[in-house]
């Protein structure tokens, strides 16, 4: 799978920090005392040689700038996932801090991940997470209320064959239609909804702000908003308590409410 435009200081940036750190000890070491020391026939060869002493400091200085970079997006990335509170704080971050949410919790769970900078708020597969023999590909969909349909189910398929991928996951910040759950049915594939998701945001916290399981046990079931409490105003339940989603009326789903 070809990335998109992505130069060389693309790759390094996207690599854990330590690698670009050992990367600079090397490329020092290379520019200072190996190459410098090879007797190269060629007398082009000779010179770049003989030059690359002096272009070392800025070749390590690089690479370090990376590094530190790259710790950074780290940290970030790690502050955001343990931020998340629930379906609230899902769903107001961009489709760019979706991904990376995301990818650090694949992280967390001991998968090594690679950004593919799949194109955008809707673009192709946007991480390839590995773990052991596995090689999946995973498509973020930071939908707020629409469901994800089945048509971006077979294009991911379509690539887990071109590719030779072991297989691919579909992650949504919303739910998936019944067509696309029966789609995956015998396949190599697995849809990830906003409530599952909230699930192992809560398995790979380090030290979240705010216990997350309280908003998984209130998440709407058929569109994965939050459910809120409200009263009866009418009917043969006037007066009483019950949960209802935070969209309505653009889903009317409910819940028995049960006091403590």
């Amino acid at each position: 799978m070809k990335r998109r435009g992505r130069s060389i200081i693309d790759e390094l940036a996207i690599l854990p920090w330590w690698i670009n750190v050992i990367l600079a000890f090397v490329i020092y070491f290379l520019f200072n005392y190996l190459f410098p020391n090879i007797n190269f026939q060629n007398p082009f060869y000779k010179g770049i040689a003989m030059a690359l002493p002096g272009l070392a400091p800025f070749a390590v200085v690089i690479l370090l700038f990376i590094a530190a970079v790259s710790a950074y997006n780290a940290l970030r990335e790690g502050d955001l996932l343990d931020r998340q509170m629930g379906t609230a704080t899902l769903r107001e971050i961009d489709w760019k801090e979706f991904e990376e949410l995301v990818g650090e919790a694949f992280r967390r769970k001991g998968y090594s991940v690679t950004e593919t900078g799949g194109g955008g708020a809707d673009g192709g597969v946007d991480l390839i997470i590995r773990k052991g023999g596995e090689r999946l590909l995973v498509q973020c969909k930071h939908w707020k209320m629409d469901k994800v349909g089945v048509k971006v189910i077979r294009e991911l398929y379509g690539v887990i064959a071109a590719e030779g991928a072991t297989g691919g996951v579909v992650i949504s910040s919303g739910t998936f239609t019944q067509e696309a759950k029966d789609f995956t049915r015998g396949k190599p594939l697995e849809l990830i909804d906003g409530s599952s998701l909230l699930k192992i945001i809560a398995e790979v916290q380090k030290a979240p702000i705010n216990p997350i399981k309280k908003s998984i046990e209130n998440t709407c079931p058929l569109c994965g908003a939050e459910m809120v409490l409200r009263t009866a105003k009418k009917g043969p339940n006037a007066g009483a308590k019950f949960w209802g989603c935070s969209t309505f009326p653009k889903c009317k789903a409910t819940k028995p409410y049960t006091a403590k």
